[in-house]
């Protein structure tokens, strides 16, 4: 599976770290950190998929990300729940991944007016738990996302990135 990921600055990785000990108990935690902006699918010519992508995104400004809290979805749509999240505000990511819709087509549930800009945490375990983490108070962190990364979600790592012009 291909995506647009949105990498995140160290204070938001240093962020992670420091919730690390509340989340040991839930099955699974994130060691890295990014914010996925669009699910491009699986390619057998990823020249390809990468050259659409990069034509969809000519144009697209830098934009503003913002860490607002931390929060949690108790039913996600695929995989063990919940999902611990840090909560990503961010209009022009939401346009940014509305554009990416248009070229490619939305996962239901997950995307189009489903989109949720978030940083996974963690997954799996209490609900409660994830409630009581939800409701610590954290120190917003801004940045400005100037790139996003074309990602092989198989073999984990990023592939290109693209720049977005300020």
């Amino acid at each position: 599976m291909y995506s647009v990921n949105v990498p995140v600055p160290g204070r938001v990785r240093t962020l992670a770290n420091e919730l690390y000990p509340e989340l040991v108990e839930f099955d699974d935690v994130r060691e890295t950190h990014s914010c996925l902006l669009k699910r491009l699918g699986d390619a057998d010519h990823v020249a390809q998929l990468q050259h659409r992508t990069h034509r969809a995104l000519e144009g697209a400004p830098a934009v503003e990300a913002r860490i607002t809290g931390i929060d949690y979805f108790e039913n996600p749509p695929l995989g063990s729940a919940p999902v611990i999240y840090l909560a990503v505000e961010s209009p022009g990511l939401e346009s940014i991944h509305a554009d990416l819709t248009d070229a490619f087509d939305a996962v239901e549930g997950l995307e189009g007016t489903d989109y949720v800009p978030h940083v996974t945490l963690a997954r799996g375990g209490d609900a409660a738990a994830a409630a009581r983490l939800a409701d610590r108070e954290i120190e917003p962190v801004s940045w400005t996302v100037s790139e996003l990364e074309f990602w092989d979600g198989l073999e984990k790592l990023s592939v290109s990135r693209v720049s977005l012009p300020a």
